[in-house]
């Protein structure tokens, strides 16, 4: 195995370790929540940060509207005593992604291939055009070449 596949792999663990963590966000946003679960007003908030009320209000309505900077959810978990995480959920295991852009690869080389075998009276049976998009899908995750994730 070669170390840039091995590391690939290490890489691959980490994130399908954070899969199925069901982490959904709340209704009123993270900062919202955490401050009323605290028993936190936001003036309190504000204040252990040194910055005004209407600046929670702010941080509160732009973490709804998807405007929030990461530094700014870290600095107001942490004036709340928590840890500010984000992560990237995929919906299945890394492999699985990998395999599903191998095959519509594969499907497309295959697919190109055979309009002109067809073309020249030399057309592949549905079983040998199976069996061809098997062995590339299995040397594209091999070798994972440069434009593996480029869609053509």
């Amino acid at each position: 195995m070669s170390v840039k596949r091995a590391v690939r792999e290490q890489y691959q663990a980490i994130v399908d370790f954070s899969r199925g963590s069901n982490i959904e966000t709340p209704a009123e946003g993270w900062i919202r929540t955490v401050r009323k679960a605290l028993g936190m007003s936001g003036a309190q908030l504000a204040k252990r940060m040194g910055v005004t009320r209407a600046r929670i209000a702010q941080a509160e309505k732009a973490e709804l509207q998807g405007g929030v900077t990461l530094k700014s959810m870290k600095a107001t978990a942490e004036a709340m005593g928590c840890k500010f995480v984000y992560a990237f959920e995929p919906p299945v295991a890394v492999d699985n992604i990998i395999m599903a852009q191998a095959r519509k690869k594969a499907e497309a080389i295959v697919t190109a291939a055979g309009k002109h075998m067809a073309l020249e009276n030399q057309a592949v049976s549905d079983s040998g055009t199976k069996h061809e998009i098997a062995r590339i899908v299995n040397e594209l995750i091999y070798e994972m070449p440069p434009d593996f994730w480029e869609d053509k």
